[in-house]
């Protein structure tokens, strides 16, 4: 699919028992889905998955073929349950090496800080033929291999990296919203919702209700990729909301 009407995809494998286990809380889904917007790629799915190599294996596999990009975090650091790199090499049938470029990056940033060691030098083992993603916050590189992007776990070194790829990644055009909010239950208003969805084509309505100040109300998300188009659509819903005794307001609750 090429042109106007093409949508650029990604899949996110977050790696990691810590993540599993609730002991850290993921920060990353929602920074790479928002830096992909920005890219004009939609995030698609998102998978996490433990430290155990044929999970992930399943995983990549899986979202690397299914969607035009492939992001992992977590699983590429110095210890020996890091083992997302074998993980992709197995994926993909090929061996894992020292790159060099990454082996000299690591050797400068430790100069002064006790030199390379065996489990700081894990930081520079790829899957053959990769690239690296620069990273200028702890030395250590992310991998940039096809359409598959190995990220550290650690939020704002994964901000970082993703910083590095702004602008190097083929994408469409990214996704705009805009918020209506009203004291209505969903179940109210299902019907007007659907047909302001169905009223445009490239509009989706996300629904988000709350409960607040001892009321049910609802956060409706107008996105599309025009502007000038999600906000005739959230003007013209927040109109019918009115019409039904809901008093709108632009932005959300």
């Amino acid at each position: 699919m090429t042109g106007e009407g093409r949508i650029w995809t990604a899949g996110l494998a977050v790696i990691g028992d810590e993540i599993l286990s609730g002991r850290t809380q993921d920060k990353n889904i929602g920074q790479v889905a928002t830096w992909l917007n920005a890219q004009g790629i939609r995030l698609a799915e998102v998978r996490v998955v433990p430290d155990i190599e044929d999970r992930i294996v399943e995983a990549v596999d899986a979202l690397r073929n299914r969607y035009d990009y492939c992001f992992t975090t977590g699983g590429i650091g110095p210890t020996h349950d890091d083992i997302t790199v074998d993980a992709i090499a197995k994926a993909l049938g090929v061996p894992v090496i020292i790159h060099p470029t990454a082996r000299a990056i690591l050797e400068r940033y430790y100069a002064d800080k006790g030199g390379l060691n065996e489990g700081r030098l894990r930081m520079a083992r790829v899957p053959e033929g990769a690239e690296l993603i620069e990273n200028q916050m702890s030395g250590a590189p992310g991998i940039r291999l096809g359409n598959l992007f190995l990220m550290a776990g650690v939020p704002h070194i994964t901000a970082g990296m993703l910083d590095a790829l702004s602008g190097t990644l083929e994408g469409g055009r990214p996704l705009v919203s805009v918020t209506v909010g009203a004291f209505a239950p969903e179940s109210e208003v299902a019907e007007l919702l659907r047909q302001a969805e169905q009223s445009a084509e490239g509009i989706s309505i996300g629904s988000y209700p709350f409960f607040k100040q001892g009321r049910v109300g609802s956060n409706f998300v107008v996105r599309s990729e025009d502007q000038g188009k999600a906000s005739a659509v959230a003007d013209e819903l927040a109109g019918k909301l009115a019409e039904l005794g809901y008093e709108p307001v632009t932005g959300g609750i």
